[in-house]
């Protein structure tokens, strides 16, 4: 991990209040980063179920922690882990779009197919 301003990729992760941000010289290093504080994340998510009256909010509609990875350009795309411990990438700015998980595929795979295909 590089902590220097010439590291052209950035991890920002996000959990509750707290915001922690790093960078990385190469994708690889930050996809392997995100993977592995993401099951940490995954881990310890235990939402319970949110009642507002109007309306309810179960653990898995609940974003726990976001990890955000920018990369060269305008690359964004990341990870949010639920309440309930699942996790789903995603890709965009503004408008985040899911990616499609393929069959046995981790959503941290998937991630890294989009970003580093080999």
């Amino acid at each position: 991990m590089k902590g220097h301003w010439m590291a052209s990729w950035r991890v920002k992760v996000r959990e509750g209040p707290r915001v922690e941000r790093s960078s990385y010289d190469d994708a690889e290093s930050a996809l392997a980063a995100i993977e592995e504080r993401g099951a940490k994340l995954q881990d310890s998510a235990r939402a319970g179920a949110i009642d507002l009256k109007v309306r309810r909010f179960e653990p898995v509609q609940q974003v726990t922690a976001r990890l955000e990875l920018s990369g060269p350009g305008r690359l964004r795309a990341g990870v949010d882990v639920r309440g309930d411990g699942s996790v789903e990438s995603w890709t965009g700015r503004l408008r985040r779009r899911l990616i499609e998980q393929r069959g046995g595929e981790s959503a941290y795979a998937a991630l890294r197919r989009q970003i580093a295909p080999r």
